[in-house]
């Protein structure tokens, strides 16, 4: 039941197994704008919220963390750093002296293994255990294979290499976002997996409990290039809470002290140049009644938000809507605060009506059919229909092409002007094709427009190797 009622309302539970020891795990489906869902606390929130419509009691249930005990600065005596915060937006780290590196107790083992996780150790489960209890990936360095207690967060030069925990060595491109110690040696590949020269051991006696947040485009496109898909680079490239930095560093704290018997410094370096600023969202019962296409009473609009995590005021039939942190990244529109009212009310319970009236004519200007005919004409001659994709290099983009904000890579920066470009490329790439060769492609072309949108112009082309239309 309450894998039906949470998939109705909220994140898609796909299947349930029954464990040996009588537990249940809930294969969760969270999409990639729901970061915040992505982790035992995320899920938890959402069935607070969601189960209580059912019927079925539940409340948000979590520890309460002491902060009285550490203080946050920008500096410490234990360890020198020197960020780039275009790259790091949080960056906080303390040390943790005198542990005892052991295996974790059998409940934590039992629990990590039942999320896929191997244990290693009571230090490294430790990051493991936050990173799936609050979604905020934890990693802990040696403090002494940290030579001269010096890191410096930087993007990568092309060419310089790493050696990860894995065993696994990478050469990298340049721009990746990595740390080196003191001796100039790569010691993480940030966000991604640390390095294995700063790895902890069974001989560790200190360790460094690092939290940070990443430029998430960095991440996602150091993770593809490598081909390196760890679970902490999955959750970076999505865009994480700054915000939730610091409970997980104190869950850290907790639970090493608890596990390893180590002691910890009081006081935690906390680089936060730009703090989050609640983000508000103002709309009207109106326009929230039209986009969801019933009526909700205001009272009940008010406890869906509220119960979700976000402040709500009203003055009349005007809403403001403040945004918490975990959602800052999904929820920026009305639109946004609709679909949060609207599953929360349930989908289910909004009225469905058929459409009514005659089916509308075809349009008399089909270019369907005729790009049809033009497809099975150069087919009929012996043409082999090409599709590429619309995203090129700046090299074959053409003059005057529009290039992306946020491009993936420098093969796929530009909209192509052309389609030429593409069809000598797919020429090229097979050379295997000696003898005769005749391939098109219908597609659209993109050019740019001052202040609007590019012109998508519907263009053909067509590549002959070793022959021509007259005698072919």
């Amino acid at each position: 039941e309450i894998a039906k009622f949470m998939s109705l309302c909220g994140p898609s539970i796909e299947r349930i197994k029954n464990t040996d020891d009588g537990d249940y795990i809930f294969s969760v489906e969270v999409t990639t704008n729901r970061v915040d869902s992505a982790s035992v606390l995320g899920i938890a929130r959402e069935a607070s919220v969601i189960l209580p419509n059912f019927g079925i009691p539940a409340k948000l249930k979590q520890e309460k963390l002491d902060t009285s005990k550490y203080k946050l600065v920008k500096k410490v005596n234990y360890l020198n750093v020197a960020v780039d915060e275009k790259l790091c937006p949080r960056f906080s780290a303390i040390l943790i002296k005198n542990v005892t590196v052991k295996e974790s107790p059998e409940e934590i083992k039992s629990l990590l293994e039942k999320v896929g996780v191997r244990p290693i150790n009571n230090i490294v489960d430790t990051s493991n255990y936050i990173m799936h209890e609050l979604g905020q990936p934890v990693h802990t360095f040696d403090y002494d294979k940290i030579l001269k207690g010096k890191m410096i967060l930087r993007e990568s030069k092309k060419g310089e290499t790493i050696t990860t925990l894995d065993g696994r060595e990478f050469k990298l491109d340049g721009g990746d976002i990595v740390i080196e110690d003191g001796n100039g040696r790569l010691i993480d590949l940030c966000g991604i997996m640390g390095g294995e020269n700063s790895a902890i051991d069974n001989d560790t006696k200190n360790v460094l409990l690092f939290v940070q947040n990443y430029n998430q485009h960095k991440i996602r496109k150091t993770s593809m290039n490598l081909g390196q898909r760890s679970e902490a680079a999955v959750l970076f490239e999505k865009g994480l809470d700054s915000e939730n930095v610091v409970p997980a560093m104190l869950s850290g704290i907790s639970l090493i002290e608890k596990l390893s018997g180590g002691k910890t410094e009081k006081e935690i370096l906390d680089i936060y140049p730009k703090p989050y600023k609640v983000k508000t969202v103002t709309t009207t019962k109106e326009v929230l009644d039209r986009i969801i296409g019933i009526s909700i009473d205001k009272k009940d609009m008010t406890k869906y938000l509220v119960d979700l995590g976000f402040g709500v005021s009203w003055n009349k039939d005007v809403l403001n809507v403040m945004v918490p942190s975990w959602r800052s990244s999904d929820c920026d529109i009305p639109e946004d605060l609709a679909e949060e009212i609207a599953r929360i009310y349930g989908y289910h319970n909004l009225p469905s009506i058929l459409m009514e009236g005659p089916l509308p004519k075809p349009r008399e200007t089909n270019e369907f059919k005729f790009e049809t005919e033009v497809k099975q004409t150069l087919k009929s001659l012996g043409a082999i229909e090409i599709y590429n994709i619309s995203l090129v290099s700046k090299e074959m983009a053409g003059n005057g092409a529009l290039r992306l904000k946020n491009p993936l890579g420098s093969d796929t920066e530009y909209l192509r002007t052309s389609l030429k470009e593409s069809l000598v490329e797919n020429i090229k790439t097979n050379p295997q094709e000696k003898g005769y060769i005749h391939i098109f492609e219908i597609a659209n072309v993109y050019l740019a427009r001052k202040n609007d949108l590019p012109n998508e112009k519907l263009t053909l082309a067509g590549v002959i190797k070793k022959g021509n239309y007259r005698n072919n």
